[in-house]
């Protein structure tokens, strides 16, 4: 069975369901951020402050590419996966994207506590996520299932999702 691949900027709900799907239909949950901490022994934020973004976007890559060949997988990616090409590319080797989608203002009152996220360290994260998604845009374009998570429980997600992949059999 082919992996469901989900997407979306930090804060947009991208673990919350990934676990609740995987308690839906059963299929194990891998997560791309997880499995670069667990291959470098370091946490994101730690590898960002001491590598840079652009050892983190390697390491990225290569888990992506990890992933990728597995089947019947939840995939939850990081925020820039779809920055890269290659990456996509491998994710729709054998999975369907699923774009989740949050407005920037339910993304900032989701993670304004949150300490681990390295690009929102800044004097005004609420500008940074509307400048991060206004660039990404084009980039989460390249997607099979779109869900606006903004208004809607994990579990409404979760349904939304399972009835947009039956609605593509």
């Amino acid at each position: 069975m082919k992996n469901i691949v989900l997407t979306g900027f930090m804060g947009a709900g991208k673990t919350s369901v990934g676990k609740k799907l995987s308690e839906k239909t059963g299929m194990k949950v891998i997560d791309t951020d997880d499995k670069i901490e667990e291959d470098t022994g370091m946490s994101i934020p730690d590898i960002f402050e001491k590598m840079g973004e652009i050892k983190f976007r390697e390491l990225e890559k290569k888990a992506v590419e990890e992933v990728s060949k597995l089947s019947n997988h939840i995939i939850i990616t990081g925020g820039g996966v779809v920055l890269n090409k290659e990456n996509m590319d491998n994710l729709k080797k054998n999975g369907t994207i699923v774009y989740l989608y949050a407005d920037p203002a339910v993304i900032y009152e989701r993670i304004k506590n949150e300490t681990h996220r390295p690009l929102l360290r800044v004097k005004d994260p609420k500008k940074k996520i509307k400048e991060l998604m206004e660039y990404r845009a084009p980039f989460y374009a390249n997607h099979d299932i779109k869900i606006d998570t903004s208004n809607l429980t994990v579990d409404e997600v979760v349904d939304e999702i399972l009835k947009a992949l039956k609605d593509k059999l």
